[in-house]
């Protein structure tokens, strides 16, 4: 017997956004009610292995049940944005795996599948239909099969006639008399009040329908059901009419159009579900789940292993354009790291150099060909997340010369939320092509179509209005990572021994302090011992629970902090627990041969363009205690004749707030230099400049940034110990004297609404999805995000086009001194003692004037023998 498969394409959507997380493609846009869709599908496909698919929808104009009854479906919450986006995607979708859709304007999707579910009965055709709604069970029949989705995507139950009898004793045709009788919430039918389930099931079960059960209202119990029956039996009759399903709408049904084809738009639904990041759905239909240009996708390379063949390549490579990828030899420490292997397209020919295996054979003259290759301005180097061959290069002395473009770094900027950037990825979403074999063969596939990639990728860099972005911050500033990674940080480790002792006498001191207060002693790291001093010995009041019993985590902890001195002191050591392990402990083993620590700088880590750093992350070390900046002392010149120098914006964010909102007050206070969080404390209090307490200004210093930050009366009021009404007012307070700022970040939104994306100053883009949620948390999250990214993101774009002015100069001037590190708005650099007056005059002038703001951006300089000392 053939089979037909009916989807309840709104019903499925429906459940499945709800079941499922919110998920978004790297458009914005949402995707977890298709995603859960197309899984039930290919799931009862599999199962059922069905000749004909069809899915039905509703359309948006009203129904004869409206026409009848004006109160139909009313008061149904109206459908999310985030799921009404995906209906259309959904369609297009299906019409490219050629899944018939059926809709029609008057009637539901229900209506339509009662008719299919009748035509295909009468044509012998066994038919299944999958809804979340229990709407359709009055279908259920010998050879209707009704499967009703239950929890989430994966649970299911099927009905057919039998199966109704037993479980509910009443048929499928008379599950329409109870609705009748009970009602239905969701599409607003009446029913008969007073009236149940329970109460409905019973009478159907015992009359047989709504018409029987009117005529025997004297022979019913319950004086109050009786009165209901009668007052109400026009009402029950008509109840029952909205909930039967027609199954005679006037569609034409064409058997054989229905009918399941094996061909279909398989490279347009390839390419639609990349687009949607469905890897795992393409990877269940077979049609699309094949190498793409088949097994015929194969590429033929030369096999570089031999220090000949690798001089004679090298050599001949001359005035072309060359694509590239590679693979590191990881030794962990940066003087033991080195390029393995290379992956090279010149010309249509394709190479794997094995150069781990060629330097072996003869190191002194590979060293010489790569140099010449390299720096060879007339070769255009076209190179995938270059950064890290830049760096094993230049520590052989070797420079990248004409890198003309880096794809990682153009993937990283049309979409910076991605986790990774390879070339495989890459060939999947943008050319369709599924990359398979072992490693080499991808490897080398990867290379072979590197130069679409990078068409698609320059173009739409160019589009997004990238191109000084690209070439003028982030391309050059691959270089100057590289120089920082091989320049390194050195470090005294005597020094570090000192700091460690210092850290395990204050860590003991500390520790014994807590026993004291505690009465005795326990592991102060161990959540449960911890919760039982607190909140059963010491009975400070519970703030929140967990699974394993009580929460001591840092939020928990900032608001038992009044409460009893032990919190401090807690607080306090996990700090140094923490300082200690990863700073004091975890620098021994990443300081290198040369005393030096090569931390690895990620430019495609960050939403907001910010750089980070690995291996150690430097950019972490705390500074708002003591024990935190002793760290930095173990920070050194390279030699005695050298100095540390650092370099940092002062207030680089509202700096950029002020340009970006263009207030005339904010700009004006830059301007005439004035401290701009004291400024703010005399608007925000009121009170004259010279009255402004420290504290004063600590509480406005909390409101600027928080402003920048969207933040909340709430957020502020526990950031600074007031009242919610006081914070208010501050906030109030600061619009009324800084009212472009308000209209910025209220604008700002509105645009992120629109676009889905907000952009920096030199067109950094984010895409922002939680700002269209139903969610209001998730939505505040995106809102705040849509405020803060243009400032943080512009603030990143400055500094690091500053990095790459300063590094620039210092090499004009042929100068010794070296940028070593980046910390989010300081620069710091190793300094010849000769040079330091012009490395300040320089880092000053290029950091100052790297962008013509509306406010001038200002620079602390500052330098000594230690990073400590210096900061």
């Amino acid at each position: 017997m053939e089979r037909l498969l009916v989807l309840d394409g709104n019903s499925l959507m429906n459940r499945a956004f709800y079941a499922l997380p919110e998920l978004t493609n790297a458009e914005g846009l949402h995707t977890n009610g298709i995603y859960g869709f197309m899984t039930m599908l290919i799931k009862m496909r599999d199962e059922i292995k069905p000749d004909y698919i069809v899915t039905t929808f509703d359309r948006k104009a009203p129904t004869f049940r409206h026409k009848e009854y004006e109160d139909y479906k009313a008061g149904r919450k109206k459908m999310p944005p985030e799921l009404s986006e995906q209906f259309p995607v959904l369609k297009e979708l299906l019409e490219k795996l050629a899944i018939n859709i059926f809709e029609i304007d008057g009637f539901e999707a229900d209506d339509l599948i009662g008719t299919l579910a009748c035509f295909a009965k009468e044509k012998g055709i066994e038919v299944y239909i999958v809804t979340g709604d229990k709407d359709a069970l009055q279908l259920a029949d010998d050879n209707v099969k009704v499967v009703i989705n239950k929890k989430g995507m994966t649970e299911k139950e099927i009905y057919d006639k039998n199966r109704m009898i037993e479980e509910f004793g009443v048929t499928p045709v008379q599950f329409i008399d109870v609705k009748g009788l009970m009602g239905d919430n969701s599409d607003n039918i009446p029913g008969v009040p007073g009236i149940g389930p329970k109460t409905a099931f019973k009478l159907i079960q015992e009359y047989g329908s709504v018409e029987n059960v009117l005529d025997n209202i004297q022979n019913i119990k319950g004086k109050k059901i009786k009165e209901n029956l009668e007052n109400y039996a026009e009402q029950a009759v008509f109840s029952k009419k909205l909930a039967t399903i027609m199954t005679n709408v006037p569609i034409e049904i064409d058997i054989e159009e229905i009918r399941s084809k094996e061909s279909f738009d398989v490279e347009g639904a390839r390419h639609l579900l990349r687009r949607l990041q469905f890897k795992s759905i393409i990877e269940k239909i077979p049609s699309l789940n094949v190498e793409a240009e088949k097994s015929d996708f194969v590429v033929e390379y030369n096999l570089i292993d031999e220090f000949p063949k690798f001089h004679e390549l090298f050599s001949a490579i001359k005035d072309t354009e060359i694509y590239m990828s590679y693979s590191i030899g990881n030794g962990e420490l940066y003087s033991k790291i080195y390029i393995d292997t290379i992956f090279m397209k010149v010309e249509e020919k394709t190479y794997i150099v094995d150069l781990k295996k060629i330097i072996e054979q003869n190191r002194e003259d590979v060293l010489k060909d790569l140099k010449e290759f390299f720096e060879n301005k007339k070769i255009a180097k076209i190179i995938h997340d270059s950064k890290n061959m830049y760096t094993v290069l230049m520590k052989n002395g070797i420079k990248i010369e004409n890198l003309a473009f880096d794809t990682a770094i153009a993937e990283y900027l049309i979409n910076p939320s991605k986790k990774e950037y390879n070339l495989k990825d890459a060939a999947e979403e943008m050319l369709l092509l599924d990359l398979t074999g072992e490693d080499n063969d991808i490897k080398i596939k990867e290379v072979y179509v590197m130069d679409k990639i990078y068409n698609k990728l320059k173009d739409k860099i160019k589009e997004y209005d990238m191109d000084e972005l690209y070439y003028k911050v982030e391309l050059p500033l691959i270089e100057v990572l590289s120089s920082m990674e091989s320049e390194g940080f050195k470090v005294e480790k005597n020094k570090l021994q000192q700091i460690g002792d210092k850290f395990t006498v204050e860590i003991a001191k500390v520790k014994d302090e807590i026993y004291n207060m505690a009465g005795e002693e326990f592991n102060i790291s161990s959540p449960k011992q911890l919760g039982k001093i607190l909140f059963e010995k010491l009975d400070l009041p519970v703030i929140k629970k967990t699974k394993t019993g009580y929460s001591t985590n840092a939020e928990v902890l900032e608001k038992l902090m009044d409460k009893h001195p032990i919190i401090e002191k807690v607080v306090y050591y996990r700090q140094l627990t923490k300082l200690y392990s990863t700073y004091v402990e975890g620098l021994k083993p990443v300081i290198d041969v040369d005393e030096k620590i090569h931390s690895s700088f990620n430019q495609t880590v960050t939403t907001t363009g910010r750089l980070s750093s690995t291996e150690p992350n430097l950019q972490n070390i705390p500074i708002k205690n003591e024990m935190g900046r002793e760290i930095r002392k173990v920070f050194v010149p390279e030699n005695d004749n050298c100095i540390i120098l650092s370099a940092d914006y002062s207030q680089i964010e509202l700096r950029v707030l002020a340009h970006i909102a263009d207030d005339e007050n904010l700009i004006n206070a830059f301007k005439h230099h004035s401290d701009i969080h004291t400024k703010t404390a005399s608007e925000v209090f009121r009170v004259p400049i010279e009255e402004v307490t420290s504290r004063m200004r600590s509480n406005a210093k909390a409101v600027n940034f928080g402003i920048v930050y969207g933040i909340s009366d709430f957020s502020l009021a526990q950031d600074i110990k007031v009242s919610k009404k006081e914070a208010k007012e501050y906030i109030d307070t600061y619009f009324e004297r800084y009212p472009n700022v308000k209209k910025y970040l209220e604008d700002i939104v509105v645009t992120a609404k629109k676009n889905m994306y907000v952009n920096t100053i030199m067109n950094r883009r984010r895409i922002i999805p939680e700002i269209a949620s139903s969610n209001k948390i998730v939505k505040g999250f995106g809102e705040r995000l849509a405020m803060n990214t243009p400032i943080q993101g512009s603030a990143a774009d400055l500094i690091k086009l500053s990095m790459v002015n300063v590094y620039s100069k210092i090499k004009q001037l042929k100068l010794k001194s070296r940028l070593i590190l980046q910390v989010h708005d300081e620069l710091i650099l190793n300094v010849h003692k000769d040079e330091l007056e012009k490395v300040k005059e320089l880092v000053k002038l290029e950091m100052e004037e790297v962008m013509e703001l509306k406010v001038p951006l200002e620079v602390d300089i500052e330098s000594g023998n230690t990073w400590y000392e210096a900061k």
